[in-house]
Formats: C-alpha cells, structure tokens, sequence
C-alpha cells in the first residue's frame, strides 16, 4: 500500500497521512489521525520517509532477547498483543553476548522501530538505554535486574512453593534453585517463607543441581520435602527417585515451577505451579504500546493469580506417618550457678561455676524423647530477643519440629536461675517471660500439630488456661496427656478430666492436694477426679505409682547425685517414650528411672539427657531381662 491508497481510503489527502505517519500531525483533528492510524495498522503501511527519518510511526516493534529456548510462551504472548494492536514484530538473539546485543539494538534503531521490549543481556546491558534515548525510542526491559525491569515474582512463587509444604506439615525442606534465568529470586522466596514460619534455615539444603549430598538427604528422610526452581530439575529429580525404590509423595513431596508451553506429563504426577507466560508477554507488549501510543506506563510489576495446579506430589512428611510426641509448655534459657552452700536470707554465697542452656520444662522434654528417638513437636512461646535464636538453634540440632514455636514481640525469652549446690540439691527462680503469652486461642492455631500424636506432654509453667485447652486438644485428636503439675495450687476438675497421667513429685502433690498428708489417699482423690495414673516423683525414694488398678513403689537407681534439677523432665520424656515404643507401664517406669538417675549425674539439663544407645547399652548391663520385655 503506499500513501495515496492510505489517504484514499481515510478519505484525508496524501500530504494529511504524511503529516500524521511523520508526527506533525499538531494541527489535525484527534478523530482524523486516529482513523488514519487504524487503517496503517490493518494494513501494516509504512512511510517512505519512516526508513530515514527519525521520531517516525513504523508500527514496528523489536523484541531482543538472551535465548529462544528460554522464552517459551512468553514470546507468544507478544506476538499476540501486537498483533492485536497492528504492529509488526522484528525478533533479535543476543545470546547472552553483550557485542551482539549492541548489534542488534543498532539494528533495531535503523528499523526505525516504534519501541523495543527487552531482555537484558548482561549487567552492563544498561549502557545501551542511551542508545534507545537517542533515537527517542522507548522500551520495556523484562526478565532483568535493571531497577525498571518487569519481571514475574519468582520470589513469591519460592515462597508459595515452600509454603506449600509447610501448610503439608513439612520442615524439612530442600530447594533446587536450577539456573533457570530469571528465577533467580526463588531461592529468596524459600528462606523468607522458612523465616516467617519459624523453621530454621539451613544453607546446606539450599542445592543449584541434583548432587549425592541432596540424594542422600532424601534417602535417609533428613529431608522430606523439595520445591524446584525448573520443571525439567523436578523431572529428574522424580526419576532418581524412583531409582531408589521411593515414592512420591509418601517418602518425600515435590513442589516444582512449570511453564505454560508444557503439556501435562501423564508419566509423572509432579505438583507445580504453572508460570503464565503467555499472560506475561501479552503485559510487556501492552505496556510498550500504551508507552508509544499514550505516554503511559501502567506501572513496574506484573501480577498474575497462579494457583497449585495439582497435589499429586504433595503429602504430610514420611515421619508423620508414625505416631509423634507433642510438647505444649515452657521454653527457657537455664542459668546455672554451683556453689558449696545454697544462699539464705542475709547470707551471701560465692560461685564456683556459671552456665546458660536452652531449657525449661517443655524443651527439657521435647529434647529428652527426641535422643530416644521419637518425632517430636513443641507448642510455645520465646521472645523477640537473642536468646530465641539459641532455642532455635538447639530444636533444629535435635530435629525437633518448632512450627509451634512462635516469637512475641515485647517479651522476653523466659529466664530460669539455677542455684546447685556441691550434693546435687537445688534450688530454682523463673522469670516466665513469653511462657506468659502462650494463650488457648495459640494452641487452637496450632492444632494442627496434634495430629497424629500419641503423647502429650503438658506443664504448668504456662497459663493453666492454656493448659486446659492443650489436654481438651490432646484428647480430641487421641493422643495420651501427661501432665508435670509445677509450681501450682488445686487443679481444676474440667482439667483433670483430661489427664490421663500427673507426675507431680512429693511437694507438688501436696500442694494440689492440701487437704491429706497421705499420698496415697491424694493420689486416690486424683484418680477419682478422673486422671487414669499417678506417678509420684520421690527422688532417692525412688516413685509412686498408682493406677485404678494397683499401686506399687519403685526404688530408685543408684547414681550419684551432682545436678537433681532435671531428673522429672527427664523421667517423663523417657516414660513417654517407651510407652510409645510399645513398653509396659511397669517397664517404661523403670527404664525412666535409669534416664533420670544419667540426668542427675551431670551438670545441666539437658546436656544431660540420655540418648536411647547410651540408656540401653547401661540397662543391657544390669538388667537386660527389662530391655527384653520381661516382667
């Protein structure tokens, strides 16, 4: 078509187009120019003076791009916006080579284009936007670092990956962020969502490609969850697991990315969240043209909704499918202090030894089942503060799940002051601290948590309120309560409904019993106010235990004494875990007893607590009939 065609067709003279296609269109009315316009672009005209002049209306645009084989549907999309809108498109590879890139920004400038979507080369790419300025030519810059770049939220997708999991129950999550360009936030979309969630982050579960240190992680259930960065990365990473015999999702879930160009895989069922592509181009066209034709810019970030397109690969943990112990109570930090003689009134004492550990009740007992080998969950409350960190630090050493551990802002980790003296006997002071805003509606967030629990293991160093509503969790979900009553008065009746066992020691059980000085009477009342067994803690006496059925006296086992203060914590987590072990009571009580006599005889909590080699080996030596299921 040339001129004369054109303004025949507008029904305008020749010289009205010329002014029009050459921008010196100042003294024609809106509607002619516009109806010029649409008819050179249905029928793709362009000016002769368009091939040497500058600042004219080519109806061209260019597209420069690193690698065909990255831009997918992308590039439909711009195909499709522009041809939509009666441009024409001029395509450029820069292959990553910023001397090519130049080259075809210079080509595209002698083109005349109307405007250039573009995808960096390089960090040095920049230098050539001056070029473009020149020849007053806009862009659009995609898949880019440049400040100005529009780019698809690969960081959000990363967290949406990762939280995929974690809402699965996952904590173990690796990330395989493969050298897909553009998604090279991914990875930070990941630690954020680990971060918000509680979940310590560990770099070495951050991986670039599949390597045996990943396969390894997987096989041996240390990781139980992979989100991928590339969908080619997760097909690879499916296959060489099923080369181990292991399944997706019931040995580990799999969260991938995947482009809009790829037909569904019938081979493999891989959870993914399809990147629009072509949506995505359609938005960069767009914006290039509303910049050519209105000197608008619609503004710096493309935002799709992009759902989960499956859950074929996503599942709870491979551990979840065995039952757990679950720890709602304190955190603390323990500060000890040993010396020769606890301090009185008006006396003062020297130290001989100071030390701080992660402590207080509920991570005593979450730490102590976790070195015997159960899966372990805690419930609980640190502050906003450095100490948090250390208890983080010391749940994700012991494998802990610490989901449930949340930060409060304007607390302050609880603090415990331990006063040993030179025997072992000992003395405490707590400062409850974030113990204190651990709340019912807390537990009700988290109850999720309780699923598939066996055992609870509940403490008093929290609002009873909150203590009340764990054991009324506890037992809707099936899991048996074990309830260490601490520095409290009677207990309520609507709890101890829901108690299935109380460890109180010789001075606890008086003081939620007050009205009888005989313990077996106490522990008879407790009973009947529908707790099913007591077990009362005696120290060197050993304990008491009584059930509807029968009662007996244990003796304790011969150790010697250096630090008493964690002996409890250290009797529950084990008697938790034999019982969950399939022990009887009778049995679990005695191997307690064998953990709590190693826990008095070293320094500290829970440095101190036993490992479940360590416990069996002693008690093979001494009374192997216990390990072997005898009564």
């Amino acid at each position: 078509m040339n001129i004369r065609e054109l303004a025949d067709l507008a029904g305008v003279s020749a010289s009205t187009v010329s002014k029009i296609m050459n921008n010196k269109d100042s003294s024609i009315s809106p509607s002619t120019r516009e109806r010029v316009l649409q008819i050179a672009k249905q029928y793709n005209y362009q000016s002769y003076s368009s091939l040497i002049e500058k600042g004219t209306t080519t109806l061209t645009l260019g597209v420069v791009f690193r690698s065909a084989s990255t831009m997918n549907m992308t590039l439909n999309g711009i195909l499709e916006a522009a041809q939509d809108a009666g441009y024409t498109i001029l395509l450029r590879e820069s292959g990553g080579n910023m001397e090519k890139e130049a080259q075809n920004i210079s080509v595209l400038c002698s083109h005349h284009v109307d405007g250039i979507i573009w995808e960096f080369a390089g960090a040095d790419s920049a230098e050539q936007m001056q070029v473009l300025d020149r020849h007053e030519i806009p862009a659009v810059i995609f898949q880019s670092e440049h400040e100005d770049a529009i780019n698809i939220d690969c960081e959000e997708l990363g967290y949406r990956a990762a939280q995929t999991l974690v809402n699965a129950g996952h904590t173990g999550i690796a990330c395989i962020c493969a050298p897909d360009p553009g998604r090279e936030t991914f990875a930070e979309g990941y630690r954020r969502c680990l971060f918000e969630n509680h979940i310590p982050l560990e770099e070495g579960l951050v991986f670039n490609e599949i390597n045996s240190s990943l396969m390894h992680k997987i096989a041996s259930h240390t990781i139980s969850g992979v989100i991928c960065a590339g969908y080619e990365t997760a097909v690879r990473l499916y296959d060489a697991v099923g080369k181990l015999r292991y399944e997706f999702p019931y040995d580990v879930s799999l969260v991938s990315l995947r482009d809009d160009s790829r037909e569904k895989d019938v081979n493999r069922r891989i959870s993914t969240f399809t990147i629009p592509h072509y949506a995505y181009g359609k938005n960069l066209c767009g914006r290039l043209i509303g910049m050519i034709e209105k000197g608008e810019d619609s503004g710096p970030a493309f935002h799709e909704k992009i759902l989960l397109d499956n859950e074929d690969s996503v599942g709870i943990p491979y551990n979840h499918h065995s039952k757990k112990i679950t720890v709602v109570g304190s955190i603390n930090i323990d500060n000890y202090l040993k010396m020769n003689k606890l301090p009185r009134t008006g006396m003062t004492v020297n130290s001989s030894l100071s030390a701080s550990y992660v402590g207080g009740k509920g991570i005593n007992e979450a730490i102590g089942a976790a070195k015997l080998g159960q899966r372990v969950s805690v419930i609980g409350r640190v502050g906003n503060d450095v100490d948090s960190d250390m208890v983080y630090r010391a749940l994700n050493i012991f494998g802990i799940d610490s989901v449930g551990v949340k930060r409060c802002a304007g607390y302050r980790t609880g603090q415990a002051y331990i006063f040993v003296q030179q025997d072992g006997d000992s003395m405490i002071s707590i400062m409850s601290g974030a113990n204190e805003a651990l709340s019912p509606q807390d537990v009700r967030e988290a109850e999720r948590i309780f699923e598939n629990s066996a055992f609870c293991l509940i403490q008093t160093e929290i609002p009873m309120e909150t203590v009340a509503e764990s054991c009324r969790i506890a037992r809707k979900y099936g899991a048996q309560t074990i309830l260490k009553p601490v520095a409290c008065g009677v207990l309520p009746g609507e709890l101890l409904e829901n108690v299935d066992m109380i460890v109180p020691n010789g001075e606890e059980i008086h003081a939620i019993c007050p009205f009888s000085d005989d313990m077996e009477k106490q522990a008879q009342y407790l009973l009947d106010a529908g707790v099913g067994t007591v077990i009362v803690t005696l120290g060197a006496e050993g304990c008491f235990v009584k059930t509807r059925q029968e009662a007996e006296y244990f003796p304790a086992v011969p150790f010697d004494v250096i630090d008493a203060s964690g002996a409890a914590d250290a009797f529950i987590s084990a008697l938790a875990s034999y019982l969950l072990m399939g022990r009887s009571l009778r049995e679990a009580v005695r191997i307690a007893s064998y953990a709590a006599g190693f826990n008095i005889a070293r320094e500290g909590v829970t440095p101190s607590l036993v490992d479940k080699n360590t416990l069996e080996s002693y008690i093979m030596q001494r009374e192997p009939e216990l390990l072997r299921g005898a009564e």
